[in-house]
């Protein structure tokens, strides 16, 4: 490769397909060791299967030539297109694909358990993926991705965090933390859909290129760095609103109408009940009948939480929209 490559001179990059089939060979070895140990083995559905290669293919175009090299060192459209793909495509998909035990398996640590519980109040939601959205932009964070595989990688794997805290109130399928309801679903993706995409008018009503790094965009993409960064700006902003809007508005088409709706709407499962046991067991034993009570508070059994039915089945898996 030459010292000055053009924005499109091919590059396999290798490193992407290995982190990607590593990834695969982690879900599929994982899934069948968990299915062969338990008692009540949960299916990994065709539907699940193709939504999860989906997101690896959505993955794999958003980090391999070209769209990789225009958003390292040429083109903030190209950088920002490469964050909405994570954030909107690859985290929903693979939220809704992945093996349901593999999810159980993952968020079964108390410290990452903990974290999901805090993470699926909407204030805190909004908050953490408005700061690593806004944080990834700033002109340091550009400044090493451009320069460094490393950064990219984490800064990649950071937004990609964000995208799972984004979507985990909406679709649910972590096992103890039910869906918010559709009202309140509804008004949050509509504060995702504005707050953190704020960053989009600076872009947009900026007089000057923030960022050095795309100092060559025209070679690119045909477009000087000022029309460059206004095109970026509505890529983010249009984007946001166009799939948390949509969204949202189909969690309101479906809502449940009746009381008996909203039982069928996000039913309890026997995973939700185990980890409800687990967080007790956490907090410290249940009080027995006519125990001298421990002093500080303790936490009960109770882990029905809803007042529904335990579906004992664990195929039942939970509703996605």
């Amino acid at each position: 490769m030459g010292t000055n490559p053009g924005p499109y001179a091919f590059d396999p990059h290798l490193i992407t397909w290995a982190v990607v089939a590593g990834c695969l060979a982690v879900v599929l070895v994982g899934h069948r060791r968990l299915q062969n140990s338990s008692d009540r083995p949960i299916p990994w559905t065709g539907r699940q299967k193709r939504i999860f290669a989906g997101a690896l293919a959505v993955a794999v175009l958003a980090f391999t030539w070209p769209m990789a090299d225009l958003a390292a060192h040429w083109s903030l459209t190209a950088l920002v297109t490469q964050r909405v793909l994570l954030l909107l495509v690859v985290a929903p998909m693979l939220l809704l694909g992945l093996p349901y035990d593999v999810i159980q398996w993952m968020t079964r640590p108390p410290a990452v358990d903990s974290v999901l519980v805090r993470l699926n109040r909407p204030p805190v939601a909004i908050v953490t993926v408005t700061a690593i959205v806004i944080g990834s932009m700033t002109p340091l964070m550009v400044r090493a991705q451009s320069t460094s595989p490393l950064a990219r990688g984490l800064l990649a794997v950071a937004i990609l965090i964000a995208g799972l805290i984004l979507w985990i109130p909406v679709l649910g399928r972590i096992p103890g933390i039910l869906r918010l309801k559709p009202v309140v679903r509804f008004g949050y993706l509509v504060f995702q859909a504005v707050v953190p995409a704020f960053l989009s008018f600076i872009f947009i009503f900026s007089r000057h290129p923030l960022y050095g790094e795309f100092a060559r965009s025209h070679a690119a993409i045909g477009f000087g760095p000022l029309n460059d960064q206004q095109i970026a700006g509505f890529v983010s902003k249009l984007s946001m609103l166009f799939v948390l809007l949509t969204v949202g508005a189909v969690v309101l088409a479906r809502a449940p109408v009746s009381e008996e709706e909203f039982g069928s709407d996000d039913p309890l499962v026997w995973a939700d009940v185990e980890r409800q046991f687990e967080r007790a067991d956490r907090h410290g034993p249940p009080i027995e009948a006519n125990a001298e009570p421990a002093e500080g508070p303790s936490t009960g059994r109770d882990g029905s939480g809803h007042g529904q039915g335990v579906t004992e089945s664990p195929d039942v898996d939970r509703p996605e929209p």
